[in-house]
């Protein structure tokens, strides 16, 4: 996918405004960028960065407070009925269906909307039920799919109307590594063969590297970086440092400290009664500075080592934090 394709979606300093009684809360602040045809283009952000904003503005289901945004050629605020016409979308995180009739009944409904013949309902639901894997439960009632095959059922709604873009929020939340792996085929897929547009907002930074052509990391509702995930590692030059401490220590800041240090984030394994902390640093004097500060700090380094870049290094970069520090953060 090269950045000279034709433009599916295009985002001009699009702001988001919501009223609270404290004020008011910006949820975007002038984001910018273009989304090419056929391309896989990765939002990732922390909870609460503007992601699922964004989507909602460009299909349709909220209106900006300033800026401007196309989907395929058309204005998302002042036409979007014509938008409606050539998108869909999903998200993992909502009610997808109507529990009661069966997972075909849904995804027959959902078709209905958008007013396609049956014959044509009918072909549309056969084929991505064999491509997702549902064709065996589509009789079943929706309550009782399991988690995975109601995401599937979800997905392939998403992709009833033949859309030409489609925007997807947390498509994989909640599932076990071989239903998420299947959906990211599926996905690919529809780009690649179909020339889909597929827009997805995530914090999984996996799913961003496994699938995305490009991305664009937000965080309070500005994007802070953007590019192919190669690119965006690259800009770390050093690999990451690696920590086992014990015991798992209450905060970090003595890595603050250290020359070189650009950030870090930290994980517990509270069997093992230790922490994994990784840190970017610019250097391999940065990566000394901080084993020797975690020891100065009477704590025990149990293992180190370096690894390559990975996308959670480079928003650490970037922030200071890694997501979880920094929903952390915006929670307290």
């Amino acid at each position: 996918m090269t950045r000279e394709s034709t433009r599916s979606v295009e985002v001009s300093g699009l702001k988001r405004e919501f009223k609270s009684k404290s004020g008011p809360v910006v949820a975007l602040d002038g984001v910018s960028l273009d989304v090419g045809e056929g391309e896989i283009f990765g939002v990732l952000g922390p909870n609460g960065a503007g992601k699922t904003t964004m989507i909602r503005i460009l299909s349709t289901l909220l209106l900006p407070t300033g800026g401007a945004a196309k989907v395929m050629g058309f204005d998302v605020e002042h036409e979007p009925e014509k938008v409606r016409r050539v998108i869909n979308m999903a998200s993992g995180a909502e009610k997808a269906g109507y529990d009661f009739i069966s997972a075909k009944r849904n995804l027959w409904f959902f078709s209905q909307l958008y007013g396609m013949p049956s014959a044509l309902a009918e072909k549309r639901i056969t084929e991505l039920s064999e491509t997702l894997g549902l064709t065996k439960y589509l009789d079943r009632k929706f309550y009782a799919l399991s988690t995975g095959y109601r995401q599937r059922a979800t997905i392939a709604r998403a992709f009833i109307n033949d859309p030409k873009v489609v925007f997807l929020d947390e498509p994989t939340i909640g599932l076990d590594v071989m239903t998420a792996r299947s959906i990211r085929d599926f996905l690919r897929s529809e780009a690649s063969k179909n020339g889909r547009t597929i827009m997805l907002a995530t914090h999984n930074m996996a799913e961003v590297e496994a699938i995305c052509d490009r991305v664009a990391i937000i965080d309070k509702g500005k994007i802070i970086a953007a590019g192919t995930p190669e690119e965006l590692k690259r800009r770390l030059g050093a690999p990451a440092l690696v920590m086992e401490v014990s015991p798992p220590p209450k905060d970090l800041e003595m890595l603050r400290l250290v020359a070189g240090v650009k950030g870090f984030t930290s994980s517990a394994d509270d069997e093992r009664e230790l922490s994994t902390i990784q840190v970017v640093v610019e250097s391999d004097a940065a990566s000394k500075g901080a084993l020797d500060a975690m020891t100065a700090s009477g704590h025990k380094v149990v293992a180190s080592w370096r690894k390559e870049a990975t996308l959670e290094e480079v928003f650490v970069a970037l922030v200071g934090s890694g997501f979880k520090e920094r929903e952390e953060e915006v929670g307290s």
